[in-house]
């Protein structure tokens, strides 16, 4: 090829004649082609500077897996299978005798089936005690397979004496000896725990609803009723929202709550709220002296009277004129008449002596009581009477039981109070009677332990206002 031919070649390249084009464009517009020059330049280290460092990072290293070879050794199930079920598991159940019960029905409810256990308890003198006196008692056995292996049984003392102090523990266990299979009883007389609780409850409907909703036993409500009973009429002044806490003795047996009626002893201090108005109450003993109840400041809240001759009752017949419901007419009532079932417990409103004690024209049974200052009461229509003419009896001690006997038309107490002779309205003797004072060696020892129960009933009112349930135990 020629050079004029190569030459000519070169200049109809594209890559030339772009060249050209290029320069020609430089020379007629200097500018313009200056600032795309470098606009194109400043992207192209732009793109430079983002990629080099990604094209610079090393290569991820993949991570070192090791593995591990070991030998299980397994597990020998069917020993422990066999081993599970050559176990024995004792199966304990409680429960408390109910006034229909009988051996079968007990053992039956407790998931005892065992006719040689329930033939031993109905046949032997001890164990057959199980059923015998009070309902109530608690009862817990161990069982195996519906075999009993073992039976305790708890329940009240069968002396008045020993009630509030004792208990009885009845104790059925199988043995088992060269001899054979067995089964040996023991009873015992036992003392029972004195512990305390606090408790709380508001008035919804009745002093013992509030009190049966906080679990509270009927013993202490009545206890409540008595000791503010001068201070609160509970038939007429009793308000809903009316609120209250006591603190009183309860019995454990074997560190279990007994279960017979009457299980709880004495209250021990309570604040009762009625209408805004708060009552307190503290029990204290001076030395040589009945114990009493006495408000915060120290003055007794027992009286000399007590406000009714029964626990806790309704009045059905106050002291005024009424239609008289056999005469049928029209009669001044010269007593108080409390609606109560037959042999219902009646109490002496104070201190003093029999005066007379039998039969008495339309009054009945009828008991006759000398207090001091020349004040007799009369306890009329009663089922039976428990006292003797000339016999000395303690305010609160039972004189007999409410009946219909005489001119009654149902069971119910007539109720009489006189003062030298004269009838007066029973319902203002209690508020107006005399009451116990302290010596001042004695009211000082009072305050002391006064504060304390008192920073207590704070507490469990405290408890009852932010809605706080349960009975909280101070041991």
């Amino acid at each position: 090829m020629t050079a004029s031919k190569f030459f000519r070649s070169r200049a109809n390249h594209p890559l030339t004649r772009a060249l050209t084009a290029f320069q020609l464009a430089a020379h007629r517009h200097p500018r313009r082609v200056s600032a795309a020059v470098l606009v194109l330049l400043g992207g192209s280290a732009v793109t430079a500077f983002g990629v080099a460092p990604l094209a610079a990072l090393p290569e991820a290293t993949p991570p070192a897996v090791t593995q591990l070879t070991e030998p299980v050794t397994s597990p020998l199930l069917t020993v422990q299978i066999q081993a599970l079920e050559d176990a024995t598991l004792p199966l304990w159940r409680s429960d408390v005798t109910r006034h229909a019960d009988t051996v079968d029905s007990l053992l039956k409810r407790l998931g005892v089936d065992d006719m040689v256990a329930a033939q031993f308890i109905r046949n032997d003198p001890v164990a057959g005690t199980l059923l015998q006196g009070r309902t109530g008692k608690s009862v817990k056995v161990e069982a195996h397979d519906g075999r009993l292996m073992r039976m305790v049984v708890r329940g009240p003392a069968d002396t008045t004496s020993d009630f509030d102090t004792h208990f009885v523990r009845l104790t059925v266990e199988r043995v088992s000896d060269a001899a054979g299979e067995r089964f040996e009883t023991r009873r015992e007389l036992v003392p029972l725990q004195v512990t305390e609780r606090m408790a709380s409850g508001t008035i919804r409907s009745s002093l013992f609803a509030a009190a049966d909703a906080a679990g509270i036993p009927d013993s202490v409500t009545t206890q409540i009723a008595e000791i503010f009973g001068t201070d609160i009429d509970f038939r007429r002044e009793l308000r809903q929202g009316d609120a209250f806490s006591v603190l009183y003795e309860s019995y454990l047996a074997d560190d279990e709550p007994v279960t017979w009626t009457g299980s709880a002893g004495r209250v021990l201090a309570a604040r009762f709220i009625n209408q805004g108005k708060a009552h307190n109450a503290v029990w204290f003993q001076e030395a040589g002296r009945k114990g009493a109840y006495f408000d915060l400041t120290g003055r007794s809240k027992n009286r000399a009277f007590l406000a009714s001759p029964l626990a806790f009752s309704r009045v059905t017949s106050g002291f005024a004129m009424r239609f008289h419901p056999i005469h049928k007419t029209w009669r001044a009532h010269l007593g108080v008449d409390y609606g109560a079932p037959t042999g219902t417990p009646v109490r002496s409103v104070g201190d003093g002596v029999v005066s007379f004690a039998g039969w008495q024209n339309g009054y009945g049974n009828v008991v006759h009581i000398q207090h001091a200052g020349d004040r007799t009461t009369v306890y009329a229509h009663l089922s039976r009477i428990d006292v003797r003419r000339g016999e000395r009896v303690d305010q609160g001690s039972r004189i007999g039981a409410v009946g219909a006997t005489g001119w009654a038309t149902g069971p119910h107490l007539h109720f009489e109070f006189k003062v030298g002779g004269r009838h007066v309205d029973p319902m203002t003797i209690a508020r107006a009677a005399e009451s116990l004072q302290l010596s001042p060696q004695a009211l000082a020892q009072f305050r002391q332990s006064a504060t304390v129960i008192a920073q207590r009933l704070d507490m469990a009112d405290d408890r009852q206002t932010a809605g706080v349930t349960g009975t909280p135990r101070f041991e």
